[in-house]
C-alpha cells in the first residue's frame, strides 16, 4: 500500500491544482492522509474520495479552521497542534503532494514547513503551483 500524504493552503486548489491532483491521485497510492482544514485539504478529500482512497484524517487541535470531513472507509487520528499534525503526516506517508498558494518556496507558512520536513526525512515531494504545473523532488535537500 502507498501512502500519500497531503498539505496545502487554507484558500483552497485552484482549478488547475485540483485538476493536477486528479491525474495523479488516479495513478499513485492507495491510502490518502490529510490535515482537515478548510481549502486545499478539504478539496482535496474529495479528489481522493472519487478514486475510493482510504483516507486518514489528521485534525488540528484548534477546531477554528478544521474543515470536519467524514469519511466511511478510514480512519481519524487524534487531534494535534498544527505542526505537530504535519510531521504526523509526512511520518506516515511515502509520498508528499504539496498545493502552495504562492508561485514560488517560502521561508513561512506550514505548508512550506511541512514540505522542508519531508525532505529534511528523505520523503519525496511532489509540489503543485497554481497553474497545475508540477515539481517532483525525490531527493532531500
Amino acid at each position: 500500500m502507498t501512502h500519500i500524504g497531503f498539505t496545502g493552503t487554507r484558500d483552497g486548489l485552484t482549478w488547475h491544482q485540483q485538476s493536477t491532483l486528479d491525474e495523479i491521485l488516479q495513478l499513485r497510492g492507495s491510502v490518502f492522509h490529510h490535515g482537515d482544514c478548510v481549502g486545499a485539504d478539504s478539496d482535496a478529500h474529495d479528489v481522493a474520495w472519487r478514486y475510493d482512497k482510504r483516507i486518514v484524517i489528521h485534525p488540528p487541535s484548534d477546531d477554528r479552521l478544521r474543515a470536519h470531513r467524514l469519511t466511511d472507509h478510514g480512519e481519524y487520528r487524534e487531534p494535534k497542534p498544527y505542526l505537530d499534525r504535519n510531521r504526523d503526516i509526512v511520518d506516515e506517508s511515502d509520498l508528499l503532494i504539496a498545493c502552495p498558494r504562492e508561485t514560488s518556496e517560502q521561508a513561512k507558512g506550514g505548508t512550506w514547513y511541512t514540505v522542508r520536513y519531508a525532505r529534511n526525512q528523505g520523503k519525496p515531494v511532489t509540489i503543485v503551483w497554481p497553474d497545475g504545473t508540477h515539481q517532483d523532488d525525490y531527493q532531500a535537500s
